[in-house]
């Protein structure tokens, strides 16, 4: 069909001096949008009110704080799961159509979760939301890095964080977007306090926005290298001119060590992102720092929103610098530093030192963007460019475990210590040391990556390469 081959590969082989610089942009169309999954919050209050109308005294029949946190938690699982599964896929048909695929997804969720919330049905939602827009959130995210990585294989840690760093910039859109657009349907009377409306409106905008992507995407011919660019293999920076095929790289141990470093780093940031804004108004409260000058709601949501701004600036800064540091470098630093930095935390807490508790805090965050915008050019480094978006989809399964382990642990943990008698910054001590744990985990696993073996890679690449 004619349709079909506008979403081709073929359709989308850039031509003779294509300047490679316009295929970032495409890539942040897409991250940009479906980076509204961190901003899923704001609608947690209106959706616990859906019967009664009021978020402050829900009635029986409103759904719970705990029935609304499963919603992103599915969305999450499945982002991990769509991206291993949908990953060879992808580097087959091309960075077009596995767009398209995720602007219908992540938009059709919406659309579903719209009528979940008009019907009141919360497994609607959990389907729309949760499960569709989980997979449009999967594919959707490893859509343009193999296609970036080729377009860059001199700058790959640029060129990832470029369009990682719209994923976790995606909130700053999304959330005050949701919020003008809920006042405006609920000043308008179109019941629901507004949210099915929302999800609507939301999911065509989404959806028309993603389109961008989709349609100025460019592949780089197969032959195509940047002018200059001389490919080497760095044996000490873990670098290869080889390739290793997705099937292949799960067998490999680098890969599964790459798995442990993404989720130990993962499940540590969660442990802050978790605790945010309790942790912040409960170690710095009136009592800590003297009658009316505790932090109050209003700013602990500035906190909030602080540590967004530096998780997005961390995977642009952390990656690009890993180009001249070296993957693995980079990673011993998000670890090294990462212990010290979450073992400080609850001191500062306990101590009463703000300022020095939020600039640990964002530190913390940009290390935690930049494990995520690192990771895909570790893989290309250590596997080769052949199947990267793949191998990155199946490596973020890791990602759906510490969506999952994080929160475990840090409500288990907290949960704990509230019960033997803690209160403030005491009772998030736990929590913050056994993150730190895991970043020592994380620190032998990121220390025990070699060179790939040779049995690993294809004999004869060239003739491989997707078509």
């Amino acid at each position: 069909m004619a349709e079909d081959s506008l979403l081709d590969r073929s359709r989308t082989v850039a031509g003779p001096g294509y300047n490679r610089w316009l295929v970032p942009p495409a890539a942040l169309a897409v991250h940009l949008a479906i980076g509204q999954a961190y901003a899923f919050s704001v609608f947690k209050k209106p959706l616990g009110a859906l019967i009664s109308g009021n978020p402050d005294a829900p009635a029986p029949a409103d759904w719970t704080p705990g029935q609304l946190g499963v919603i992103f938690s599915i969305a999450i699982v499945l982002l991990g799961l769509s991206a291993a599964i949908f990953g060879k896929w992808l580097e087959r048909v091309g960075p077009r159509k596995a767009m398209m695929a995720s602007a219908l997804c992540f938009g059709g969720g919406f659309f579903i979760a719209a009528l979940g919330v008009h019907l009141h049905s919360i497994w609607l939602v959990y389907f729309g939301y949760g499960f569709v827009g989980g997979i449009g959130l999967g594919i959707g995210y490893i859509s343009p890095v193999s296609t970036l990585i080729k377009w860059f294989p001199d700058r790959k840690g640029v060129a990832t964080g470029m369009a990682i760093m719209g994923f976790g910039g995606g909130a700053m859109i999304g959330s005050p977007l949701a919020v003008t657009l809920m006042d405006h349907f609920k000043a308008a009377g179109t019941g629901s306090l507004g949210v099915a409306a929302t999800f609507l409106a939301m999911g065509v905008i989404y959806l028309l926005f993603m389109q961008f992507g989709v349609w100025t995407i460019r592949v780089p011919a197969d032959d195509w290298k940047p002018e200059g660019y001389t490919p080497s293999t760095d044996h000490n920076a873990l670098i290869t001119t080889g390739n290793v095929t997705a099937d292949n790289a799960i067998k490999t141990p680098q890969f599964w060590l790459l798995w442990v470093v993404l989720c130990m780093n993962v499940t540590a940031g969660i442990g802050v992102l978790e605790t945010a804004s309790p942790l912040i108004q409960e170690s710095f409260s009136d009592a800590a720092m003297g009658a009316g000058r505790g932090v109050t709601a209003a700013a602990a949501a500035g906190f909030v929103g602080l540590l967004s701004l530096f998780n997005l600036l961390g995977r642009f800064f952390w990656s690009s610098a890993s180009d001249k540091l070296g993957r693995k470098t980079t990673y011993a630093i998000y670890f090294g530093l990462g212990i010290l930095l979450y073992a400080l935390i609850p001191t500062l807490g306990a101590g009463a030192q703000l300022t020095l508790f939020v600039v640990v805090s964002c530190v913390i965050l940009t290390m935690y963007g930049g494990g995520f915008a690192t990771i895909p050019a570790y893989l290309s480094d250590l596997f080769g460019k052949l199947q990267v978006g793949a191998i990155h989809g199946r490596l973020l399964t890791a990602w759906s475990t510490a969506g999952v382990l994080g929160p475990v642990i840090v409500n288990y943990l907290h949960g704990s210590a509230k019960d033997k008698g803690l209160v403030g910054a005491a009772a998030y001590q736990s929590v913050f040391y056994t993150m730190a744990v895991l970043l020592v985990v994380g620190l032998i696993a990121n220390f025990l990556v070699k060179p790939v073996a040779e049995r690993y890679f294809e004999k004869e690449p060239a003739k491989k390469t997707v078509a």
